[in-house]
């Protein structure tokens, strides 16, 4: 695929980073010269240096035979006049824009067909400020995905060494396989996608797949205590601390939230009204003592230093937190918090390439999630009446390595598949995939070529 983006900041590079190590062609426009130097040393895409507001630019990046548009400058308005642009110079172009101000994502119509025709809106913020509060509703995961809006949901938690399913095979789960299906099993650095064969470890962090209305049951098989949320803290008063707060200031949490800055500060308690605003250091354990952390539920460090907030959950964890969210921006770091001691860790690149990667695999996709660091993905998808996973035995479906089906969802009905579980033709599915059987899964998801 030919893809425009503008915008080099975090949003910008994190998506050109990740199509480019997919080899899409990645054009990416942007105007700061320091910017670019860091691109061309880190990257091997197409830069032009300019404005995406350029009409002549645009036309030379090739956006008349571009099949998609990422606008992710820091600037709302010029990301609307690109898309703008773009409308006019290439109709059939895929549009996807950051946009930040709430005032513009209130007003869904500006994005309609009708005027900008915007495919997809990113909002990283808004996301990951969604991500940490499905976490507050299970405490005991490590992450929550909701799908079908809550009647299916993907859950990531950690295997404790008494856990009755430590230590089992897959196999072995005859009695329980119709309330849930593990559809990956990390372990260290790798990531399994399990057969029958394959056994559970303490430690192992699992994905399931469970109905919303047998969440308790599924809980309790595992052993895993569910507690109540009911005091929250968070650390960073910047667009995720901020979104967080005004979501949770008519909640019936307990919340506070601290920023070093005080203009932010005066400017959160002008917004706020039950949420308590403190101003100081996060990273200071009197002041965290003080606020007596010991007694919170969830610590969540959102400040835009990614070495102060592993600091502070750090810090929070030995003083006594029950649950750390630390977000972090270097996708390096994901994969080694675990290990340190950290519960969950958000990510606005995992945000950003989430909203584009629906585009970008073949099939009737309707979302996908990035797994452990990109890894592997949770997609959810429509099974195509000529696609050759319909209609046959999943036993019989001549699926890759590294891929498996987690759930069937069929009108009202949410099927847990068995191998003698037969996929109908718009049934949403959700599937479990290692990176590397990607491409082998898209073509079972695509129009078979004798149908043509």
């Amino acid at each position: 695929m030919k893809i425009i983006i503008i915008g080099a900041g975090e949003v910008g590079f994190n998506i050109a980073q990740k199509l480019s190590e997919e080899n899409h062609d990645v054009i990416l426009i942007e105007k700061d010269p320091d910017k670019i130097k860091s691109i061309n040393d880190e990257l091997d895409i197409l830069v032009l240096s300019g404005s995406g507001t350029s009409p002549m630019l645009l036309k030379r990046a090739g956006i008349k035979d571009a099949d998609i548009l990422v606008t992710a400058t820091d600037s709302d308005e010029a990301n609307l006049i690109t898309c703008m642009l773009a409308q006019n110079l290439s109709s059939d172009i895929l549009k996807v824009a950051r946009i930040r101000n709430q005032e513009y994502l209130n007003e869904t119509e500006l994005f309609g067909k009708d005027f900008l025709g915007i495919n997809q809106v990113i909002a990283p913020e808004r996301l990951m400020a969604k991500t940490i509060l499905n976490l507050f509703e299970i405490p005991c995961a490590t992450e929550v995905i909701n799908f079908e809006k809550g009647r299916v949901k993907l859950i990531g938690f950690i295997v404790a060494k008494d856990s009755p399913f430590s230590g089992r095979k897959l196999l072995s789960l005859e009695g329980e396989e119709k309330k849930l299906h593990i559809g990956a099993i990390v372990r260290g650095d790798e990531v399994i996608i399990p057969s029958g064969k394959d056994i559970i470890l303490a430690g192992d962090l699992i994905y399931i797949v469970v109905k919303h209305n047998e969440l308790d049951e599924v809980l309790k098989l595992f052993q895993v205590q569910d507690e109540i949320t009911r005091s929250i803290l968070i650390v960073g008063g910047g667009q995720i601390g901020t979104a967080l707060a005004l979501t949770l200031d008519t909640s019936r949490f307990n919340v506070k939230i601290i920023e070093n800055d005080k203009d932010k500060c005066n400017q959160l308690a002008e917004k706020l009204d039950r949420v308590l605003v403190i101003n100081g250091d996060g990273s200071d354990k009197a002041l965290l003592r003080e606020v007596n952390i010991k007694d919170a539920d969830f610590i969540v460090a959102t400040t835009q230093d990614d070495e102060k907030n592993i600091l502070i959950s750090l810090l929070a964890k030995r003083l006594g937190v029950k649950r750390t969210i630390t977000k972090v921006s270097k996708l390096s770091y994901v994969s080694l918090l675990s290990t340190i001691g950290l519960d969950t860790v958000i990510s606005p690149r995992l945000s950003a390439v989430q909203a584009i990667l629906q585009y970008i695999r073949r099939g009737k996709i309707i979302s996908v999630i990035p797994l452990k660091g990109e890894h592997a993905e949770a997609i959810e998808a429509e099974a195509m009446e000529t696609s050759r996973i319909t209609n046959k035995p999943l036993a019989k479906v001549k699926f890759p390595k590294g891929a498996i089906v987690g759930a069937i969802i069929r009108g009202e009905d949410i099927i847990i598949p068995r191998g003698d579980s037969i996929v109908r033709p718009k049934d949403r599915l959700i599937i479990f995939a290692l990176k590397k059987a990607l491409p082998k899964l898209e073509k079972l998801l695509t129009v078979k070529l004798e149908y043509f």
